[in-house]
């Protein structure tokens, strides 16, 4: 019997159900656990959660007189009510980079507690990586900008847990893009989120290297995808799509891939998604053998490489999905300033949001100004991509994170 109960009247050996509030205001990733440790309760108990759903037929019940049970249908008005999809419209970068914030930083904390039990051999319930799925495609609703451009930026020690969040959003924006189902969109989401789980197979020592690695390490390496998919197959509630993408993200179209040499429709659509969501967020990112490419560059590089790797429609629309010019780029206006791109116009693609900082004719800095190309009035319009290295810019990062954008 499901009951609801304050946190308060807790004990050990309860088995949580629901926790009633926001999935980032408690330090759980799984918002259903047998109640065992202490410092779990303790956690529970402080962080602010007034009330949870506790189910007596997995663990203990309440003592006498702490609760009342629920009858059947409030139970099931108040499960249905958590369903209901929320109404999410379109925000400024600006406005949804801080719950972006927010989100990144728990998934980045319950993708690490994911991975780590799998890799002690615990069973996975996708049903526990739903919440997170949810938190991060509502984000990409709001401004896919936001979480996308700061799961970007990664340290070396965090890089795989992160790439799994930024290759889960990526997936969700791609998928939107692509007018897929409500369902299919979460489906692409949770693929996106495991498709490197295998990679807790790998030795620490090889996944961190920084140098390049040997033939007999890099096999090791592109074992993963079968070592994931193990891992997923022993799981509980894990899709088709997920178990797909999982194994063969790394597939190209000319079947020079890994590990079935798949190629062209043999591919199925889902893992021609992942494949291209994976490499963009592979080389944007820092890694401990090399600096990430600028966005925009990115997206040059693997236009080049378009024919052999990607699916050419898929491609074009994750272009449309992040932008021509993703956030992040420095770009180069018709005036002859230099700028951040900061947010995607809804108007166009080639008229984004720039926050202007120098002059490339007199070489000099400028006040900092927030320029929207689309505006009816605005005379300038980017001529092109510029790379920061070439200007001597390092931080350029710091001009898209600013409120405002």
């Amino acid at each position: 019997m499901l009951k609801r109960i304050a946190v308060q009247n807790l004990r050990q050996g309860m088995y949580v159900h629901e926790i009633c509030g926001s999935w980032l205001e408690h330090p759980f990733w799984r918002t259903a656990f047998l109640l065992e440790a202490q410092k779990d309760l303790r956690d529970i108990i402080g962080c602010g959660i007034s009330e949870v759903w506790i189910d007596t037929t997995k663990g203990l019940d309440v003592e006498g007189g702490q609760a009342q049970a629920e009858s059947d249908a409030s139970v099931e008005a108040t499960l249905a009510k958590a369903d209901e999809p929320l109404v999410l419209e379109r925000v400024s970068m600006g406005q949804e980079m801080a719950r972006a914030a927010r989100i990144c930083a728990k998934a980045k904390t319950a993708v690490k507690s994911m991975f780590r039990e799998a890799r002690l051999g615990k069973a996975l319930d996708a049903a526990d990586a739903l919440p997170l799925v949810e938190q991060i495609s509502d984000s990409v609703m709001r401004n896919p900008g936001a979480i996308i451009s700061l799961a970007r930026l990664k340290t070396k020690d965090d890089y795989t847990y992160m790439h799994s969040v930024a290759v889960c959003a990526l997936m969700v924006a791609l998928a939107r893009k692509l007018d897929l189902s409500p369902e299919e969109t979460r489906q692409a989401g949770l693929a996106g989120l495991l498709h490197d789980i295998g990679k807790m197979d790998i030795p620490g020592h090889i996944l961190n290297k920084p140098g390049r690695l040997t033939d007999k390490e890099f096999d090791t390496v592109k074992h993963h995808p079968v070592s994931g998919h193990r891992l997923l197959l022993a799981g509980k509630g894990v899709d088709a799509v997920a178990l797909d993408v999982c194994l063969h993200h790394h597939e190209k179209m000319d079947g020079s891939g890994y590990p079935d040499r798949q190629s062209g429709e043999n591919i199925s659509f889902f893992a021609r998604m992942g494949a291209v969501c994976d490499v963009y967020d592979a080389i944007t990112s820092d890694r401990v053998y090399k600096a990430g490419w600028q966005p925009a560059e990115a997206l040059r590089k693997m236009a080049e490489w378009q024919k052999g790797h990607f699916d050419e429609a898929i491609f074009q629309a994750f272009v449309k999905s992040v932008g021509i010019y993703p956030v992040g780029s420095l770009v180069k206006l018709e005036s002859g300033r230099l700028g951040v791109v900061v947010d995607q116009s809804e108007k166009s693609l080639l008229y984004p949001k720039v926050r202007i900082f120098f002059s490339a004719r007199r070489r000099a800095y400028l006040p900092v100004e927030l320029l929207d190309l689309s505006w009816p009035g605005c005379d300038d319009r980017i001529t092109g991509r510029e790379d920061p290295a070439t200007w001597g810019f390092k931080d350029l990062d710091k001009y898209w994170r600013e409120p405002g954008g």
